[in-house]
């Protein structure tokens, strides 16, 4: 499908869209200048990001390009910070650059806010895998952004609980749910792990590793997938695990998921790249005493994996500087000494490949797996996402009000899935868009 009949799809819920963001009408010079025009001489852009210590890095790009000057101005990050962005769109004072999640991309094309940077990142395609480049083209030749870092999901687990209770590292996830039913005949005390219903992040990327495509877009509208039956097999296996016990439901970053992960109660969790460093702060007696693998497969020997987190850095499509940008954009993210700063001050998972296979020394936490980033590399390699759809925000409401209700009333999961699909559906007709049967 070619890049305009995306445009066309999204445009559609334009006003909708933008409607919760605020009404202002772009004012000043700059707002009706051509996006594509260049002012000569030096220029100074604006970049909008909540990673730590961008201005660190950005001097450095300060003091090699005297006529491309970037100023950072730190956001809160999340669902405020891309409200923020299409408020200052539709004002028509948006930042040149953004830092944008991959979860927000399609919001932010609706609003034809970001450019296309196809011509500007044809050379840099092959720096990152396929399933981190289709999140930032919705399946299109179109390039709304450059990935920047990624969260692909593996398997945590505390390697010295595993020995005691004689548990091997599950590779599939019927061994996962074979050793989760042994730890409890062994010790009713732990659980192998639990299922959170207040992180729909965590169980999109294991819906994206099932094979999941939750949105995509067939001609001039919008298909809606959440309950497929990727999905569907996802929501039963841990449905089964929770009703029968073998597993808890404790909901993660909690005082008592804190406690359990700290107390040795809790064996594993299925998370990101970036959980070290929530695992430092949260469970510091263990240190030492957790490895990581990559996630259980649905099917022996394979190597699938999904998504939880991630960014880009997107241009404004109103910037009258998008070659500069987009310049910056590219070096930020591509180039070997900026992304090892990326990757020192801002502490993130780079998102291109080789700056993946090139990360040396394990995180403190995890002295004891020397290798942990090859094995974050070799499982980043097999992850794959989805386009995500224009109101993500309401479908992971959806999910935690779904899922919350299904604990409480030990209904299916499969009931919680299929209510977040028709709200989703309800609330992008509501909004203007076209869905497709």
């Amino acid at each position: 499908m070619r890049a305009h009949r995306l445009g066309a799809v999204l445009a559609v819920a334009l006003t909708a869209t933008l409607a919760s963001c605020g009404s202002s009408e772009p004012e000043g010079p700059e707002a009706a200048q051509s996006p594509a025009a260049a002012a000569a001489g030096p220029v100074t852009l604006t970049y909008w990001t909540w990673a730590p210590n961008m201005d660190k890095i950005t001097k450095v790009w300060n003091a090699a390009n005297p006529d491309i000057q970037v100023t950072v101005s730190k956001q809160a990050g999340g669902d405020d910070a891309a409200a923020k962005f299409l408020t200052a769109a539709k004002a028509g004072n948006p930042p040149d650059l953004v830092q944008a999640e991959y979860q927000h991309l399609p919001s932010f094309i609706a609003a034809e806010a970001v450019a296309d940077l196809k011509n500007e990142t044809a050379a840099i395609k092959g720096e990152f895998s396929d399933g981190l480049w289709g999140l930032v083209t919705l399946g299109t030749d179109a390039v709304y952004g450059i990935p920047q870092d990624s969260g692909p999901m593996m398997l945590f687990y505390r390697q010295d609980l595993f020995d005691k209770y004689g548990i091997d590292v599950p590779k599939t996830w019927q061994e996962y749910a074979d050793a989760a039913r042994a730890v409890r005949k062994k010790d009713p005390s732990v659980h192998l792990g639990t299922f959170s219903s207040k992180d729909p992040g965590a169980f999109t990327g294991l819906a994206q590793q099932a094979g999941a495509q939750w949105w995509s877009i067939s001609g001039e509208s919008w298909k809606v997938g959440i309950a497929d039956e990727p999905t569907k097999k996802v929501a039963a296996y841990w449905d089964g695990l929770v009703k029968e016990g073998a597993i808890d439901d404790m909901p993660y970053f909690t005082p008592e998921w804190n406690k359990a992960l700290n107390d040795g109660k809790l064996l594993t969790w299925p998370s990101a790249v970036w959980a070290p460093g929530v695992l430092s702060s949260n469970a510091p007696k263990a240190a030492g005493k957790w490895a990581v693998a990559p996630l259980p497969q649905w099917n022996a020997g394979e190597n699938h994996s999904g998504f939880w987190g991630g960014s880009s850095t997107a241009v404004a499509a109103a910037s009258p500087h998008r070659a500069a940008a987009a310049k910056f954009a590219t070096w930020l993210n591509t180039d070997p000494a900026a992304v090892d700063l990326l990757v020192k001050e801002a502490a993130i998972y780079p998102a291109t490949t080789k700056a993946q296979s090139a990360l040396g020394q394990a995180p403190e936490y995890f002295s004891n797996q020397p290798d942990f980033w090859q094995q974050a590399a070799t499982v980043s390699a097999g992850a794959r996402g989805f386009t995500f759809g224009p109101n993500v925000g309401t479908t992971y409401n959806a999910f935690k009000d779904a899922f919350d209700k299904a604990l409480r009333d030990r209904t299916p999961f499969a009931d919680a899935i299929q209510a977040v699909q028709d709200a989703t559906v309800t609330d992008m007709r509501k909004s203007g868009f076209q869905i497709a049967a």
